[in-house]
């Protein structure tokens, strides 16, 4: 596939425990991407850098989380102004084990938070909604069958 000049070409990645899905409450920034909502960790691609390594390097740079297994691309999500490659893979600690080191909180929200589009944040001390992007792709994973009936922290 071929990038458009001016084309962000970004990974996220789908992380779930036990049916819920890990997500970010972005920074209230303005001028930032969703901002103030809740959406996936992830991030650009560096420079020769292929998505499943932008991925695995993004998740240890906002929450310090190695992946134990490979993940593995869901879709790829293609806007005039980004390309999305992303990925799924268990979340296999529990959240407090986690270093929110980029964003302004961090929860796992189940797939009815996910079909509301909205989430109440303890840090914030609000409701916050899903950035629409990322809501929707939550949506078509659900649709896809792919999340694991079972899966548990360590």
């Amino acid at each position: 596939m071929s990038q458009r000049s001016g084309q962000r070409t970004v990974a996220v990645a789908i992380l779930y425990q036990q049916g819920r899905f890990l997500m970010q409450l972005r920074d209230d920034i303005p001028g930032i991407y969703y901002p103030g909502c809740w959406a996936f960790f992830g991030g650009h691609l560096d420079s020769g850098e292929t998505p499943s390594r932008a991925i695995e390097r993004e998740l240890h740079e906002e929450i310090r989380y190695t992946l134990p297994v490979e993940p593995l691309e869901f879709r790829r999500y293609c806007e005039t102004a980004v390309i999305r490659h992303v990925f799924h893979a268990p979340l296999t600690v529990a959240l407090d084990r986690l270093i929110l080191c980029e964003g302004w909180d961090m929860a796992l929200l189940a797939p009815d938070d996910i079909e509301r589009g909205d989430f109440y944040s303890p840090r914030a001390r609000q409701v916050r909604p899903l950035g629409s992007t990322h809501r929707q792709i939550l949506l078509d994973f659900l649709a896809s069958g792919l999340l694991p009936t079972r899966e548990t922290p360590s």
